[in-house]
């Protein structure tokens, strides 16, 4: 038998040593009682081909090998599934916004023309998901081969599960359907929950938020250091003059500048919210944590307010200033003031405001505890 024998090694290569033997002598049992049975049935000693066909039926050697080893059978199990799918669509929103961000630089700074930049806009779209999606795959791999599952998988609650209502309007039977050809009306099904009900019961918990937050500074802190291949801003490659203004040069003499602060910002804000989840989403952690980033975010906001390279162009000193500013957003007759100027000068101070607000709920959270 020697068809049998040559099955058997191919096996026994798949199979840890210490049960090698013992593995390969109980599948060699299994193998000759299939083929006396197959003998008893033919009234004669089965051919080449008839032997092959029987291996056949108990299984390739890699799946045969695979029965016997412990641990995962899969790169990532039906637990950890939903939450590597939530980690992409997370990553991809974020990516998309970054991609949006970077277009519109590029092209408020005359360096591509819009048609030329929606093009590589597309195609670092499709290599930066490509790079996410692989990135949490590892992950999850990692994940799926722990001994102890993290908090927010073994340790859930009945208020994570309305964050996979936020695809129940999606009916997936039925696109389904429509692409093989079908397009006629289907049957009346039960009414969907509506659009506002379906977002109150698909409201995130703690936990989620945390790994939401994390897996989006994760894609930001990679796009930021250039390792991720999305459309990315290019202060070297960037020129131009808007309303007599090199933002180009600007924003070269930024990124030098807040490179590594942000870095580092990215860096702690992901450890800290991977470690709020790994708490259960703890109320007054995670408002130390919101309080201890509004104030380094408002800080950031600061100093490109008071002493960056933009300051000189989007400087106020007094609310009417500010607001003489935003009404020549409307009417630009005087020219004294560059729209785009106008623009920036206007996201600083809203990003400025945005932080002492999340500082002030922070200190609520802190209070109260919830």
């Amino acid at each position: 038998m020697d068809l049998v024998e040559r099955y058997l090694k191919a096996v026994a290569a798949q199979l840890p040593k210490d049960t090698r033997e013992d593995i390969v002598a109980e599948l060699r049992d299994d193998i000759m009682g299939r083929i006396e049975d197959l003998e008893a049935r033919l009234g004669r000693a089965p051919s080449d081909d008839e032997v092959e066909a029987l291996l056949r039926e108990v299984g390739h050697p890699l799946t045969v090998a695979a029965r016997y080893r412990s641990g995962p059978q899969a790169l990532i199990g039906p637990e950890l599934y939903p939450w590597w799918t939530f980690g992409v669509k997370v990553g991809l929103a974020v990516m998309v916004c970054v991609t949006l961000i970077g277009l519109a630089v590029r092209v408020l700074v005359g360096d591509v023309y819009l048609g030329q930049a929606i093009g590589q806009g597309f195609a670092s779209l499709f290599s930066g998901a490509v790079s996410i999606i692989g990135i949490l795959t590892v992950a999850g791999f990692i994940l799926e081969r722990q001994r102890k599952q993290p908090d927010f998988i073994a340790k859930w609650r009945v208020k994570d599960l309305g964050l996979f209502e936020l695809g129940g309007n999606i009916d997936a039977d039925d696109w389904s359907r429509k692409l093989s050809g079908d397009w006629s009306e289907p049957q009346p099904k039960a009414r969907a929950k509506p659009g506002s009900a379906v977002k109150k019961s698909a409201e995130m918990s703690p936990v989620a938020r945390a790994v939401a937050s994390a897996i989006g500074w994760t894609v930001l802190l990679l796009w930021w250091t250039g390792l991720l291949p999305v459309m990315s801003i290019r202060p070297e490659e960037l020129a131009g003059v808007v309303d007599g203004v090199d933002y180009g040069l600007i924003l070269r003499q930024m990124v030098e500048a807040a490179y590594w602060p942000v870095t580092l910002f990215a860096v702690c804000r992901i450890g800290f919210d991977l470690m709020r989840a790994a708490s259960g989403g703890n109320a007054r952690l995670t408002a130390l944590g919101d309080l201890a980033f509004g104030a380094a975010a408002a800080w950031g906001v600061l100093w490109i307010w008071f002493w960056s390279p933009l300051s000189p162009v989007i400087w106020v000193g007094t609310v009417t200033e500010f607001l003489d500013r935003v009404r020549g957003l409307f009417d630009r007759a005087d020219g004294d003031v560059g729209g785009l100027a106008a623009i920036l000068m206007v996201v600083v101070v809203w990003a400025f405001l945005a932080e002492v607000a999340r500082m002030v709920r922070a200190v609520g959270w802190l209070a109260t505890g919830r």
